[in-house]
């Protein structure tokens, strides 16, 4: 993969994760016009965060799939005590591990806790790569590459 093109995807996640964070906060109540409001305070034009809009569609569409899965990875944590970026990022991350079969796991992983890095904690970083983690040994496909099922 191109540099060009890992940066863009890097700066879709966090375009992605600083959105589901937003919208955990404050739902919107329409989704388009909100989606449209915040690609427009972003640097670039808006297809160039194509991947970060299919991810913020997804995670919004299976989030309640997406949250009962984190609830039950994160042992003895109260759900409504994780960190709302840490939520995000795990979100993100667990959208990409469940529905995105074109991505490896060991990328999303990788990204995930890029991201805790610097927009969390070490602390933080520990826990989501923890759930994750333990996510992707759950997953029946190869970690460090892409499957097209």
């Amino acid at each position: 993969m191109s540099e060009g093109k890992k940066s863009q995807r890097r700066l879709c996640r966090v375009a992605a994760m600083q959105y589901v964070y937003a919208w955990s906060i404050n739902r919107p109540n329409d989704l388009v016009d909100d989606l449209t409001v915040f690609f427009d305070g972003l640097e670039e034009e808006r297809d160039y965060y194509s991947f970060a809009e299919e991810l913020v569609h997804g995670i919004i569409e299976y989030s309640d799939e997406i949250d009962d899965k984190i609830m039950a990875l994160a042992k003895n944590w109260d759900f409504e005590r994780i960190a709302k970026i840490d939520l995000a990022i795990l979100r993100l991350a667990t959208y990409e591990l469940l529905y995105r079969k074109d991505i490896p796991p060991v990328v999303t992983i990788n990204e995930a806790i890029d991201l805790s890095k610097e927009f969390s904690t070490a602390e933080s970083r520990r826990f989501v790569n923890g759930i994750l983690d333990r996510l992707k040994a759950s997953l029946d496909r190869p970690s460090r590459t892409a499957s097209w099922e």
